[in-house]
């Protein structure tokens, strides 16, 4: 086995009870590449810090839509000062619009994932982008500035997956896959040429069946011990 997680969050608090004891067993677990998204300023440090801990992992460091009310106004110097500080972070991300939940500010999400895409091309790093119920702004402001990196988690149409790959983005996809009501993902996916593609767990979220439900791990098994 030779799996490279494109997307997990190991600096959640699902892991802090055996974080150290799940990241050691992974490399026997067939894991040789883990990459960490970030949801915010407390993530993207500790991400950084978990990064150098471990030779295969690496970083990414950004803002999630979610957490934009609770972001200081100076958060992209103490992401360069993350970035600059240490080589193995990779990425900029979670990046990007959530529209799920009520009483979000759109506007401010916008704003954030503008400047962050702006950041990410001053720096040219590549982006994990997140949307959720946001498929047309996204696809709008992804045309606009044409990153290079993925959108994760993948939840759009075959047709807003053939756009996504016109700009020259890879798609992500998690065990969500596995899902009984996973039809619109599946054709989705049948867009996707092997060379775009990437997988990504999303842990400790978004477990594969038989695993639905539960904490899973990079090796995309339950990471209950």
């Amino acid at each position: 086995m030779n799996i490279f997680d494109t997307h997990s969050h190991y600096a959640d608090t699902a892991f802090d009870a055996d974080r150290e004891q799940v990241l050691s067993e992974l490399p026997n677990k067939g894991v040789k590449l883990v990459m960490l998204a970030a949801s915010g300023m407390d993530d993207s440090t500790a991400n950084s810090q978990l990064s150098k801990q471990y030779d295969y992992v690496y970083a990414s460091v950004g803002i999630h839509p979610e957490s934009v009310d609770e972001t200081p106004v100076d958060y992209r110097d103490k992401l360069r000062g993350l970035i600059s500080s240490n080589p193995k972070i990779k990425a900029v991300g979670e990046i990007g619009l959530d529209y799920h939940y009520e009483n979000y500010d759109r506007e401010k999400q916008i704003r954030f994932f503008r400047e962050q895409l702006e950041f990410a091309a001053e720096l040219d790093m590549p982006v994990i982008v997140h949307s959720r119920n946001a498929t047309e702004d996204t696809v709008e402001i992804l045309k606009e500035y044409r990153p290079r990196g993925v959108v994760h988690c993948f939840s759009g149409s075959a047709e807003t997956a053939k756009e996504i790959l016109k700009l020259g983005m890879y798609i992500g996809f998690t065990g969500v896959l596995t899902f009984n009501n996973a039809k619109k993902a599946l054709k989705a996916l049948a867009e996707v040429p092997m060379d775009r593609l990437l997988l990504e767990t999303d842990c400790p979220y978004m477990a594969p069946v038989p695993f639905r439900g539960k904490r899973c791990d990079s090796s995309a098994h339950s990471g209950a011990h």
